[in-house]
């Protein structure tokens, strides 16, 4: 019996569609890092890109527990001495959506060049329309 090593031309991506209505943000972001990754396939190997494109609908709407709504922070540095900027979750869903969700399941990629790459198959939006209906997404439930 052999080991079948695969490579990365053998790869089928497929196009997956989240539905974060009402969803936790955290249950959300595990299940579109581990697709992205490629976990969910028998041939998943590490140090491939094996992972399938994942599209999140409602941003928006996600739901976060507890008092993190109001406690939780996004910083960010603009560079310059004392640019330091906070910006509270509640605030971040009223102007940047999308980004609460980015944030989130990129913080659970590998950060490397192949989490880059994995990441780019990552697409949020903050409504329930997106414009890849050609390429037959699937739902995928959580």
């Amino acid at each position: 019996m052999k080991t079948v090593v695969p490579s990365g031309k053998d790869v089928q991506r497929n196009w997956f569609v989240i539905d974060a209505e009402d969803k936790v943000l955290g249950r959300v972001a595990t299940e579109a890092a581990r697709v992205l990754m490629g976990k969910h396939k028998t041939t998943y190997t590490p140090y491939l890109d094996q992972g399938d494109h994942i599209i999140v609908i409602n941003a928006g709407k996600v739901r976060l527990t507890g008092k993190k709504e109001d406690q939780k922070l996004y910083r960010y540095h603009s560079g310059y001495p004392g640019g330091l900027r906070e910006v509270s979750a509640r605030r971040m869903r009223q102007t940047r959506p999308i980004k609460l969700v980015e944030e989130a399941i990129a913080g659970m990629l590998p950060k490397s060049k192949l989490g880059k790459q994995m990441y780019r198959k990552l697409n949020v939006y903050a409504g329930p329309q997106h414009p890849h209906q050609a390429q037959t997404p699937s739902d995928l439930a959580l």
